[in-house]
């Protein structure tokens, strides 16, 4: 595959919108770089609040440093806030405070663009000048022909849309007998059966029969077969509690990390809502994984919208929204197509 080269705001405004997979609204996005080189993207909501901008900038200064070979970034502020004749552009106080913050570790911000609704143009162009382009531009640059010619698509937003479950009542019936039979077995042996089931799910290239989805989502029911379950997931031979919380060396096997998602999507179709908050917060536990918090807190609140009651969802939540990232993003060698996306 031939590497790519961002000559232009539009270039980089086109990777950035193929690396997230959307068109960001209300975010600022960063590109770290090392000699000239891409490192990992972050994606983060702006400030909503006046007065918040330091700790905002320290924020996302410690998701940046986390790739300790970064000397400088490069941003685009996404906002539909307009810029006023003659005054700074919006969030001014926000790269203010994210350039002294920077400063601090090293790191140098070599450019800017801002984004607007219809437009962009360079951040820190003079207050009145106008030198901005149409949005529409972008789609004419050679990166975004270069990730189109690859398969890539940019989606307007980040929302994610469930397909529509069943909701058949002999599918809830189902999968309360299956538990039943389940709680009759010794824990230890559940907990092997349903660890061989599901990984041979996840060595096949075929979705499950529908006994098989039944059987599976009675096993996520139960939290102590849950995290074996989720610990099988990333196909590497560590600790289950390393693999949780993505505390390992060695990155976990990515494409077996995607088909799992979308094995549990299929299983989602197939639930009631009695039974799809543990599927839905262990879809949004992946998405975390890879680093897409925004789609990791969608999955949680769709969750806890269902059983608002499911610890585990909201324990999840909470780590998301007190900024943890998952381990495997702190490192070049083991993060999911090396970017960020935070609430």
């Amino acid at each position: 595959m031939n590497a790519l080269t961002i000559k232009d705001p539009a270039d980089l405004l086109s990777f950035i919108g193929h690396t997230l997979g959307f068109w960001p609204q209300e975010s600022l996005v960063c590109i770290t770089l090392d000699k000239g080189k891409v490192g990992a993207t972050l994606r983060i909501d702006l400030p909503r609040q006046p007065g918040t901008e330091l700790p905002y900038a320290r924020t996302v200064s410690s998701y940046l440093t986390s790739d300790t070979s970064t000397t400088s970034i490069v941003f685009a502020l996404y906002t539909s806030q307009h810029c006023q004749p003659g005054q700074p552009k919006p969030h001014a106080a926000t790269i203010a405070a994210l350039t002294g913050v920077l400063a601090q570790n090293g790191i140098t911000i070599r450019d800017g663009v801002f984004v607007s609704d219809e437009t962009y143009s360079p951040y820190d162009s003079e207050p009145g000048q106008d030198i901005s382009l149409p949005i529409s531009t972008t789609q004419y640059s050679r990166v975004n022909a270069e990730f189109i010619y690859r398969g890539s698509t940019i989606e307007p937003t980040n929302r994610i849309i469930l397909p529509t479950p069943t909701h058949e009542e002999d599918h809830a019936t189902a999968v309360e007998n299956c538990m039943n039979s389940i709680r009759a077995q010794a824990p230890h042996q559940a907990a092997l059966q349903a660890s061989q089931l599901w990984t041979n799910m996840l060595d096949s290239n075929d979705f499950p029969t529908d006994e098989d989805c039944t059987t599976l989502i009675a096993y996520f029911q139960l939290p102590h077969i849950r995290d074996r379950l989720m610990a099988d997931i990333p196909g590497i031979n560590e600790p289950p509690q390393h693999l949780l919380f993505a505390q390992t060396e060695t990155a976990p096997k990515w494409p077996r990390v995607e088909w799992a998602q979308q094995l549990l999507i299929h299983a989602y179709t197939r639930t009631s809502p009695q039974h799809a908050a543990p599927i839905l917060t262990t879809i949004g536990y992946i998405n975390w994984w890879e680093g897409r918090g925004s789609k990791a807190h969608q999955y949680l609140q769709l969750a806890l919208d269902i059983d608002p009651s499911y610890r585990f969802a909201r324990l999840t939540d909470q780590m998301l929204g007190a900024g943890i990232i998952a381990g495997w993003n702190t490192n070049k060698n083991t993060a999911y197509r090396n970017n960020l996306d935070m609430p």
